[in-house]
């Protein structure tokens, strides 16, 4: 028994010190700092994920502005200084921003690859989505929007003592049901069926979309779906939900659901239906927690409430619009919602505090990346990374960062502000919840104009305050950095009744 655990003692020796010699990469000459980490395959990745932004200001402190990490078999390359993001998409020809998003994507919602060069696809799908989320199909889903929030969030006619009745829920929940219900009818249509038909299907797409969205950061990290029995058979049955049979018996369908169906011709209906999915989870998982935000930071500062309620009001009223329960539901044009500075300043700032995107692209050959702070030789297939929470939270560009404040992003004659600075130098970038260059996300525009209309529509119709006054601000959930908006850890109690109009 002796020799048996010797000899296995040895071979595990030996294994760690081959290891250590041919597994662990070593830096080269003009290559940027390297932290391999102590685990094998792992590297840094269990000090990264649990708090990403210490991790990188730490890195950032010992290395400076450019550091590499091994992030579960990866090579990252972090660029840290602001000032040099413009140059590391000046490189955008040794890029592939491709290659790591569909990959996730297929990984994680169980489609074949959506690449256009493995022949899935009748054109690039990324032109795809900006055709049918910008132009004038951004007309028609803000339209279309606007009617389903109402339908959700007006009320069929109640009696006065139920429309003088205060009602206390979790905002974080409130805010998940209105959105996720009004998202879906927007872009996936209404049910021919019947109201009852329809109601049905999205409580349970609702709770099965939560199951699944669960285990979502697992899955980009690379564990099988398999592993998770209740999320998997969530993730069946919304796919299910959304094929084109299913599809063909719903009525005023997004140009996008529509348009990605035709295009996916090589695709069996199973495989749409997944496709679909990703469009679903990409319209939900981040637009809520960002109306969560937003709705929340505005109610618990008296003076965003106040300025939000004025431009609402004089916006109404410039349009001729009158709030009333009884008359048409509000109807408000992209153009109008764009002249919102004060709402778009609070939802700015709101995204500022609480996003954590990754902004990832692969290198495809040997190349010398040239930055602000010196050049730096990249290998092919390393991973460029920028983690723009560095730049939202540093006090040199946003004195006072932790602290929301409802004006910072308006000038001082109440537009948008568009200025900022980093040690005197002006910033090309300063605000990137969405993406940068070509990993931008096609649906930010959208995302801005549903959620102004959430606020607009909440200031309308209801009264609306916290539970507990002077309640602390919620923690953001760090097991979700680096897939973009932040939800709180824990939801927060709000009362709303509607108004008398």
């Amino acid at each position: 028994m002796m020799t048996i655990s010797l000899i296995w003692g040895i071979v595990i020796s030996v294994c760690c010190c081959l290891w250590l010699i041919l597994g662990v990469r070593r830096r080269k000459i003009g290559e940027p700092p390297l932290e391999n980490g102590l685990i094998p395959y792992l590297g840094c990745a269990l000090q990264f994920g649990a708090n990403p932004l210490e991790f990188l200001r730490a890195n950032q402190r010992k290395h400076g502005h450019v550091f590499t990490c091994k992030l579960m078999g990866n090579y990252v390359h972090f660029i840290t200084n602001p000032l040099s993001y413009h140059k590391v998409l000046c490189h955008g020809k040794y890029f592939d921003w491709k290659k790591f998003h569909f990959t996730t994507s297929a990984k994680a919602f169980g489609h074949r690859s959506i690449d256009p060069s493995d022949g899935n696809t009748t054109e690039n799908i990324s032109k795809a989505f900006v055709k049918t989320l910008q132009g004038d199909a951004l007309n028609s889903l803000t339209e279309a929007m606007m009617e389903n929030l109402q339908l959700v969030m007006r009320p069929p006619v109640l009696p006065e003592s139920k429309m003088s009745a205060w009602v206390t829920e979790g905002m974080y929940a409130f805010c998940y049901r209105v959105m996720f219900e009004a998202g879906y009818l927007t872009l996936f249509g209404k049910d021919l069926t019947g109201q009852d038909a329809q109601k049905a299907l999205i409580l349970n797409s609702l709770d099965n979309f939560k199951q699944f969205d669960k285990i979502f950061p697992a899955l980009v990290a690379g564990v099988p779906i398999h592993v998770f029995k209740t999320a998997h058979h969530a993730r069946e049955k919304l796919a299910e939900g959304l094929r084109h049979e299913t599809l063909g018996k719903r009525n005023h369908m997004s140009e996008l659901v529509r348009f990605l169906n035709d295009m996916l011709f090589t695709l069996d209906d199973v495989e749409k239906a997944k496709t679909q999915l990703a469009v679903l989870w990409a319209s939900q998982a981040n637009t809520i927690p960002a109306t969560f935000w937003s709705l929340f930071q505005m109610i618990r500062s008296p003076e965003a409430m106040k300025a939000a309620t004025e431009e609402v009001n004089k916006t109404l009223e410039n349009a001729g619009k009158k709030v009333s329960f009884e008359d048409n539901p509000i109807c408000l044009t992209p153009m109008q919602l764009n002249d919102m500075p004060v709402l778009d300043s609070i939802i700015k700032e709101s995204l500022r505090l609480s996003s954590a995107s990754l902004n990832i692209r692969t290198a495809k050959e040997d190349f010398t990346l040239h930055l602000q702070d010196g050049s730096y030789n990249i290998r092919k297939d390393d991973i460029i990374a920028l983690y723009p929470q560095l730049m939202h939270l540093d006090p040199a560009i946003y004195p006072d960062p932790l602290t929301f404040k409802y004006d910072r992003y308006l000038d001082e004659n109440g537009r948008t502000k568009t200025t900022f600075y980093s040690n005197g130098l002006k910033l090309k970038y300063y605000y990137m919840p969405f993406g940068s260059g070509a990993t931008i996300c096609p649906g930010r525009l959208f995302a801005v104009q549903e959620i102004k209309q959430f606020l607009v529509l909440m200031l309308s119709y209801f009264e609306l305050e916290l539970v507990e006054s002077h309640v602390k601000c919620p923690p953001l959930d760090q097991s979700r950095a680096g897939l973009g908006v932040l939800p709180p850890l824990n939801d927060i109690e709000f009362k709303y009744k509607l108004k008398h109009l």
